[in-house]
């Protein structure tokens, strides 16, 4: 692509709401993350009976369960991530270059 294109993306006001839409999810996905993985990290420092203890009669303990949880949620939010870049931001991405070329 020429500098002009280049150009006219940028000036484009769908990339610049491209933009924000991608920054946004991804600070809101990351902050979700680093708040889980922080509490289980603050649990297992200030409070790890919490994580002894046994989820019912069993065996498995809610540190198990929490640390599972927290890998599911992990892949959940990147499957999301996915979905939502491969519907909205593909196609604002598509039109921005159909506009610009």
């Amino acid at each position: 692509m020429s500098k002009l294109t280049y150009e006219r993306i940028r000036a484009n006001p769908k990339f610049k709401e491209l933009v924000t839409k991608r920054t946004r999810m991804s600070w809101l996905f990351a902050a979700v993350v680093l708040g889980a993985y922080y509490g289980f990290v603050s649990l297992v420092a200030f409070a790890p009976q919490v994580l002894h203890m046994p989820l019912s009669s069993g065996r498995t303990t809610w540190g198990v369960v929490l640390g599972f949880g927290i890998v599911v949620l992990s892949w959940v939010l990147t499957a999301l991530y996915v979905r939502r870049a491969n519907t909205q931001l593909d196609t604002l991405n598509n039109e921005i270059l159909r506009e610009s070329l």
